[in-house]
């Protein structure tokens, strides 16, 4: 068997690199694993890590070996079969019985699974990969200003957290070859004329000479020595300044349905998706606003403790939280300053006729104010008339009205992927 051994020098953050290059290489696998333990886990437990497991059979490693050909010595132990200058046969076949494939068995036969950890950040990571708020511009903003700081050039006055040393010993050594030019040449001049009469040096009139001439090549090189090093002439500092640039800002309103109609299985489903959603924007986007709204015959503006946690119910009235959210929109949230998104999840049960004044709503002021509007209706019956209602917004409006149909807990992670995918070639509105 043949060992190749790396010798190179480990660099900085090595074991990291190393690492990112194992998770891509089994991202299948792993992608797999998180989508069953997204699936599984409890709402309190959906963001930390994850105990990914690998069979064997599917972690290839290359094998060296020798060819065919060529010399080798190799000592063997002593046997009673050979003697000195036999040659001994290649072993004919596929070698000797190894481990065994397949899982553990009464044969003593079978192969470990690879196990492994990866953490709450590899997890999100993998969890939230290619995903993105769809339709998100860049708005101008006049009453609240973004900056980026940009450069702007060299200049000679500044802190000295900014000092730009190459610049300044540039000059500064070009400021020392200018000054001392002068003396440098005389030096030059002069050492010439001094090696030239030492090979003359026979009368006193030319050893005087060499002692005068050794008194200025003196005086030179102490001119030269004077000069400074580094002058505060010298010096040279970068210069940054504040751009205005337009800001990405944008606010999520997540609308949940806690009537009646809506069992406590129902409710749970509807919160996994918008914890989901929660972690997918407070992990992605830094500046994001998220408002709760819950309702029943009534809506109202909660905290996020409430939302989740809250055990109030009654009847049905859907328009009471689209009218909020309208009216939170135009008191807090400009469209022409902020990009707004919706995530609404229902059983799809309404009362009477509000399913009629809801679809009105939503086409006659919401859809256009919204960047992106999606409805989840989670029931394993039939479609309500809330449903069908929206069903006619979203022909209208397809490109930032969005509805998908829930019936388990197994079907949440593929829907909140397939709503937010990442869309390539999209236009900005």
């Amino acid at each position: 068997m043949s060992y190749i051994i790396d010798r190179r020098l480990n660099g900085k953050h090595k074991s990291s690199v190393n690492r990112q290059r194992f998770l891509r290489r089994y991202r299948e696998h792993i992608r797999k694993a998180v989508e069953e333990a997204v699936n599984q886990r409890s709402i309190q437990d959906l963001d930390r890590g994850e105990q990914i497991t690998i069979p064997k059979r599917d972690i290839h490693e290359p094998n060296f070996g020798h060819g065919s050909g060529g010399k080798g010595s190799i000592v063997h132990p002593g046997n009673k079969e050979f003697a000195t200058g036999d040659r001994i046969p290649k072993p004919e076949g596929g070698g000797g019985q190894g481990a065994g494939q397949g899982n553990a068995s009464n044969q003593g036969e079978g192969e470990d699974d690879f196990v492994f950890q990866i953490s709450q950040e590899e997890f999100l990571d993998f969890v939230f990969e290619d995903l993105a708020l769809p339709n998100l511009v860049r708005k101008d903003l006049k009453e609240i200003k973004e900056f980026s700081i940009k450069h702007a050039g060299i200049v000679s006055e500044g802190t000295p957290s900014k000092l730009n040393i190459v610049r300044s010993m540039r000059n500064a050594y070009a400021r020392r070859m200018v000054m001392s030019s002068g003396s440098r040449k005389k030096l030059a001049e002069a050492e010439a004329e001094r090696e030239a009469l030492l090979k003359l040096a026979d009368s006193p009139e030319e050893k005087a000479k060499i002692a005068w001439l050794d008194e200025q090549i003196e005086l030179f090189r102490q001119k030269i020595e004077r000069t400074p090093f580094l002058d505060t002439y010298d010096l040279r500092y970068n210069h940054h300044v504040k751009e205005p640039r337009p800001s990405s800002k944008a606010v999520m309103f997540c609308i949940m349905d806690v009537s009646g109609s809506m069992t406590q299985e129902t409710k749970n489903v509807a919160k996994r998706f918008f914890i989901l959603l929660y972690l997918f924007l407070n992990r992605n986007y830094e500046k994001i606003d998220v408002v709760f709204i819950r309702h029943h015959t009534s809506a109202k503006e909660v905290t996020e403790e409430e939302f989740f946690y809250s055990r109030e119910t009654g009847g049905t009235i859907v328009s009471s939280a689209l009218k909020l959210m309208e009216k939170i929109v135009k008191d807090r949230y400009s469209p022409d300053q902020w990009n707004i998104y919706a995530a609404q999840a229902s059983d799809g049960d309404n009362w009477d006729d509000d399913s009629r004044i809801c679809r009105q709503l939503m086409e006659e002021e919401i859809v256009d104010l919204v960047q992106y509007f999606t409805y989840i209706e989670i029931t394993p019956r039939e479609h309500q008339s809330l449903w069908h209602a929206y069903e006619q917004v979203q022909t209208n409006h397809p490109k930032n009205f969005a509805m998908r149909h829930i019936v388990d807990v197994g079907d949440i992670y593929p829907v909140f992927r397939d709503l937010f995918q990442r869309r390539q070639h999209e236009s900005n509105r």
